[in-house]
């Protein structure tokens, strides 16, 4: 890490002086394109509910790896949130109730559980940091697990942005090209409970899906093809992570809000320079 310290130190600000500064901001430039991508085939894909039902089920996640006594439930998290995925895929397929139902079933089943068991005598207080998160209190060791999340989605998008796309588009179209829709959409769901999960002791359960929805969103209102709809998404999501990191630093804020802060004044910006140009 010394590497990367050394040229944020050429940086004209002065939370170059601590490192828990530059961890944090190296960390947001690597979440930025990793929420950014992701956020965009999320939307194109209609799962903002689900990636906000994911956040929220973490809860639970958090729950189970405390009863397995585990020191760090990032395990249990991504276990959790892999299988809530695949439950709720399976369900919705077979269930006569509307997708956004089927979610909210099971959205609120895992909060309910996650809440009972991290509240047994009063051990609630311990996880609260889970809510809001905290970017200022990543190390070295999760910014590695960062960059290897980016390199996930990135190889998901060389290997099956296309056929992710199409099903996005029309499921009709993409069987009779003879794409596994239902393989591609488990793989998306998983990748999404991944990045979402991984994100949460940072982002916090109660902002992470605006990370994913807001760049994306903004970039719709300007983009005129799929490539600028994707460019401007990460350069939105940047923008956003390192001004709201730093107004955080020089106004003392929570850095998770005010980045968030950051991408909804992007969104109505973009939102009311599209209605000029209409």
């Amino acid at each position: 890490m010394s590497f990367w310290y050394s040229l944020l130190e050429w940086l004209p600000f002065a939370f170059v002086r601590y490192d828990f500064m530059k961890n944090a901001f190296l960390a947001v430039i690597l979440l930025a394109p990793v929420f950014g991508l992701s956020g965009t085939m999320v939307i194109s894909n209609r799962m903002s509910y689900y990636s906000d039902a994911l956040g929220h089920s973490a809860l639970a996640g958090i729950a189970l790896g405390m009863l397995f006594g585990l020191r760090d439930p990032l395990v249990s998290m991504i276990a959790f949130g892999i299988l809530f995925g695949m439950g709720i895929s399976a369900v919705k397929n077979k269930a006569r109730s509307s997708t956004d139902t089927v979610i909210g079933v099971f959205s609120a089943s895992a909060v309910a559980l996650g809440i009972a068991l991290l509240s047994r005598s009063g051990g609630f207080a311990r996880y609260s940091n889970y809510l809001v998160g905290d970017i200022l209190a990543i190390r070295p060791a999760d910014i590695g697990i960062l960059l290897a999340v980016l390199l996930i989605v990135l190889l998901f998008w060389v290997f099956l942005f296309n056929q992710l796309l199409i099903l996005s588009v029309n499921a009709s179209l993409a069987i009779s090209k003879g794409i596994n829709i239902k393989l591609i959409e488990n793989l998306f769901m998983i990748l999404i409970a991944v990045l979402v999960t991984v994100s949460i002791k940072w982002i916090g359960t109660l902002l992470i899906n605006s990370l994913l929805i807001l760049p994306a969103a903004a970039s719709r209102n300007l983009a005129r093809n799929m490539r600028q709809y994707h460019l401007l998404s990460v350069i939105f999501s940047w923008i956003a992570a390192v001004v709201g990191l730093l107004i955080s630093f020089y106004l003392d804020t929570a850095a998770g809000s005010t980045i968030v802060l950051c991408s909804a004044l992007i969104f109505a910006v973009t939102y009311f320079i599209s209605q000029k140009q209409n």
